[in-house]
């Protein structure tokens, strides 16, 4: 009688684990038909597109490793990794160098703080195509902000078209999108310096450590994973960051500002479907070295 009432009991038991894993399988089903509805199967068919000569009302045939080829033969391509490259890195250090800065300033206590610091998200919390085409009208030679203010105090006589010029474009979007990203670099590493315990700065002030070995021993290992994890993610924001290029220079002059995106826009314009395609896959590998180069950093951290 016992071995039968154990039996049923281990009947049951298995029929209630039974149907809590397929209760888990249900509610898992829908998610995963999800993700590849919306990022699977666009991922996976804009590679296949890039294999081919598709253009707008044909749907091409399969011409292997062509666009790639075209591609790499021609100087404007060359011209978008140099400046995606140039952008990235440049637009990276200075956010985190201003992010960084501001959010130590703000994390001391002094009047009206919470107001500062509203005020530091504003370049965030604003749309990126108002904050692009401003920067735009203030860098007009005409009327332009930056060309009157330059003028009418006498730091600079000559009317500058900053956009126009080869020497110049560059480092005028690099400045607007520093100054359009760095809010998230800010809020990102403010929050880190809140996690960091208060017990660590004072165990350093009586070991008579000065304001940079506090910053070094305790400060930076605290938030070292955060500024990781948010190099990865403005890294490849700004790799596929359209507007701020398109709105200011479309890439110009002579190529002087295009980046990937623009790129693959153009061939969007164009109706060269696979050559679009064959411009977004070369990002591709960069941007998986990128992840994880990130993410072993990270994880390396984590076992120390």
């Amino acid at each position: 009688m016992a071995d039968l009432n154990a039996h049923a009991g281990e009947r049951q038991n298995r029929a209630a684990a039974m149907r809590l894993n397929l209760f888990a399988y249900a509610l898992v089903i829908p998610v995963t038909l999800l993700i590849i509805g919306l990022v699977g199967y666009p991922f996976f068919f804009a590679i296949w597109v890039s294999f081919t000569d598709q253009v707008i009302g044909n749907v091409g045939k399969f011409i292997g490793f062509t666009n790639f080829a075209y591609l790499a033969g021609t100087s404007t391509f060359w011209a978008a990794i140099q400046n995606t490259v140039v952008i990235v890195v440049v637009t990276d250090i200075l956010k985190l160098g201003i992010g960084l800065g501001l959010a130590l300033l703000v994390h001391q206590h002094f009047p009206a703080r919470g107001i500062f610091r509203s005020i530091l998200l504003l370049p965030w919390a604003m749309p990126a195509f108002v904050a692009f085409l401003t920067w735009r009208v203030m860098y007009q030679p005409i009327g332009g902000r930056i060309n009157l203010i330059l003028t009418q105090t006498g730091l600079y006589p000559h009317v500058v078209d900053w956009l126009g010029q080869r020497h110049t474009a560059m480092g005028s979007v690099i400045v607007a999108s520093v100054w359009r990203g760095f809010p998230f670099w800010f809020i990102s590493i403010l929050a880190a310096l809140q996690s960091v315990p208060q017990e660590l700065y004072d165990a350093a002030r009586v070991d008579g450590a000065n304001a940079w070995q506090r910053f070094r021993d305790a400060t930076l290992p605290g938030i070292k994973q955060v500024i990781i994890a948010t190099t990865l993610l403005s890294s490849i924001w700004t790799a596929n960051a359209f507007e701020h290029v398109w709105l200011l220079t479309q890439g110009g002059p002579s190529d002087a500002t295009m980046v990937f995106p623009v790129l693959a826009y153009f061939g969007m314009q164009t109706q060269r479907i696979g050559e679009a395609a064959a411009v977004s896959v070369y990002m591709l590998p960069a941007l998986g070295i990128l992840v994880i180069f990130a993410t072993a950093l990270m994880m390396r951290d984590d076992e120390q």
